[in-house]
């Protein structure tokens, strides 16, 4: 018989609390941490060890209590980790926020270092600039984009530059008007990238990193197919090729990328599902990962709660299909690939659960460890070396 959710988060809630402190780190441990939607039994942002050795996790422990933390950001040398709170009401004004947290890697506990408004109401995800200087944020309820400068000591400034994307697309339900998704820079520092789900593009910005702003680029888009829905992006570390997964038709897009002006060319579009399988109602994308190796690209599938597996041509830029594997639960809304590239994190948001996967280095197919925890709600999945 199926499970409640109400029961489920109860299983899910007594889970956490027996969770007690994270176990000792062995040589080559990370610190994982899980971004989640609050108000059913997470709280906030949990923290568990992964064994690189075996590829289990330690029950998580709560690092730090706060609304929703759907996505996270940590910086590159691991001292600082950013949240957006997916809300839309902070301080009185219809906005969301996002908070700063200083990582203690001998625990993995966060300390609050403090919070600001990220300029529009529904933030869905952020990121960091390669410099780890400032901290950029998608507004999805409010179609905009914003800039917070990150202090030396790591705490938030701003916003200092609000952005609202104007427009919409051919889906009545969802692209009445802008809803911004996803940004990043690429690997240069030099461009940003704004997936904008409810106008079918993907905004292209220069970004000088001296004075932490954004002005448009030229051209100032990339579009995708009307309906398609770009959620998020992907680039190679090379910065040659950047992707896109498309979450209202179950495609990713191929592009090649220009660094003089950042342009992006389409080279393909593929379908997320297997082979013969038609896209149905309720099915919808997620996230997008390139493997540390450069030679796979993967994507999450909600509904069909699967991880598609792509071939990358390292010369072209092309994808071939390779597999779907299912999740083990219900809405993959995130996953993470460890730094190692090794293992493959799916956080199944509607079955309360994180599920490990071993890659395949030489197929990029995936293989499920075994490993599972129970965690409330979780969405965003972020790796951390922890302390010896």
């Amino acid at each position: 018989m199926m499970m409640s959710r109400h029961l489920r988060c109860l299983l899910v809630a007594l889970a956490l609390l027996g969770a007690g402190a994270l176990p000792s780190a062995a040589p080559g441990d990370l610190l994982v941490y899980f971004g989640t939607y609050t108000g059913g039994a997470s709280k906030g942002i949990y923290v568990s060890r992964l064994n690189r050795a075996t590829g289990a996790l330690s029950p998580p422990q709560l690092a730090a209590e706060t609304p929703s933390p759907s996505f996270l950001a940590v910086r590159a040398q691991g001292d600082f980790l950013y949240a957006v709170n997916e809300v839309n009401t902070f301080e009185g004004k219809p906005v969301g926020s996002v908070s700063a947290f200083a990582i203690r890697k001998d625990s993995g506990l966060l300390t609050a270092l403090n919070q600001r408004s990220s300029a529009g109401p529904g933030p869905a995800h952020l990121s960091l600039d390669e410099d780890g200087r400032t901290a950029l944020v998608a507004n999805y309820g409010g179609g905009s984009i914003a800039v917070l400068p990150i202090a030396a000591d790591g705490r938030l400034e701003g916003p200092t530059q609000f952005i609202q994307h104007s427009g919409s697309s051919v889906n009545a339900d969802r692209q009445k008007e802008p809803h911004a998704h996803h940004i990043l820079t690429d690997p240069s520092n030099r461009f940003v990238y704004a997936a904008d789900l409810g106008i079918d593009k993907v905004l292209i910005y220069r970004f000088d990193a001296a004075t932490r702003s954004l002005t448009a680029a030229s051209p100032a888009f990339a579009a995708v197919k009307a309906g398609a829905g770009p959620r998020h992006v992907a680039i190679g570390q090379s910065g040659r090729f950047a992707y896109v997964i498309n979450e209202l038709d179950c495609t990713i897009t191929a592009f090649r990328r220009d660094s003089s002006n950042g342009s992006l060319t389409e080279l393909q579009t593929l379908s997320t599902l297997p082979p013969g399988q038609t896209l149905q109602r309720g099915y919808s994308t997620a996230e997008i990962q390139i493997h540390p190796g450069g030679g796979f690209l993967y994507g999450s599938n909600r509904g069909h709660d699967s991880i598609s597996v792509f071939a990358i041509d390292k010369t072209s830029g092309r994808l071939t299909y390779v597999s779907n594997t299912p999740t083990g639960g219900k809405t993959p809304r995130g996953f993470g690939i460890e730094p190692g590239g090794g293992y493959l994190l799916a956080a199944n948001q509607n079955s309360d659960s994180v599920v490990v996967f071993t890659i395949d280095r030489a197929t990029g197919r995936l293989t499920p460890t075994g490993a599972t925890i129970a965690l409330g709600a979780p969405v965003d999945v972020k790796f951390v070396a922890s302390s010896q």
